[in-house]
């Protein structure tokens, strides 16, 4: 389910002579931390027990940034953000990041065997995040049963396609390629 509220669009990008140089993970994990400290911002996210909401910000340096409401039980399913650098905080609730701790080819191919030791867990509380690299494959959940979580989350650049995976055991397949507008 996709929320908008008045003055939550992204703001128009700034001129090319006036752009600064693109923003890195860690000014984005910075932007994520601000922007979850931002109680009424946080707030003012309409959450739906069904499914995720959102609300499109406007991040820092042509950046694309997302509020996001997890209802209890609720993930994203592997996936990666392509050519984006990342980050993203909760703000509200625990989330969990399951990631794999190696770089995957980025093209040509539909199957991969993991190797043992690549997956990472995470348990990210209220105020808890984390920047990532280009082709950062993982997973987000929000794994309790009865309490929404919230999060920021910050791309640059925006985010170009996302692919989504599926994975049995040490197997990851491809699944399919989303552009963003599978998404807008």
């Amino acid at each position: 389910m996709s929320v908008s509220t008045p003055g939550s669009a992204a703001a128009p990008p700034a001129p090319a002579s006036a752009r600064t140089a693109a923003p890195t993970a860690a000014e984005l994990l910075d932007f994520v931390r601000r922007s979850a400290a931002d109680t009424e911002l946080v707030a003012s996210l309409p959450l739906d027990p069904e499914g995720r909401t959102w609300v499109r910000l406007a991040g820092p340096g042509g950046s694309e940034a997302w509020l996001i409401g997890w209802p209890p039980g609720s993930g994203t399913g592997w996936h990666d953000h392509a050519e984006s650098v990342g980050a993203f905080l909760t703000a509200a609730g625990t989330l969990k990041e399951n990631s794999l701790a190696a770089r995957l080819p980025t093209d040509g191919w539909k199957t991969l065997e993991l190797s043992e030791g690549i997956d990472r867990e995470r348990e990210l509380g209220a105020g808890e995040g984390r920047a990532f690299g280009r082709n950062h494959v993982h997973e987000v959940l929000n794994e309790s049963t009865t309490e929404h979580a919230i999060s920021v989350h910050a791309y640059y650049p925006p985010l170009p396609r996302i692919r989504r995976y599926s994975r049995t055991g040490e197997v990851l397949r491809l699944e399919s390629v989303e552009r963003p507008e599978d998404w807008q």
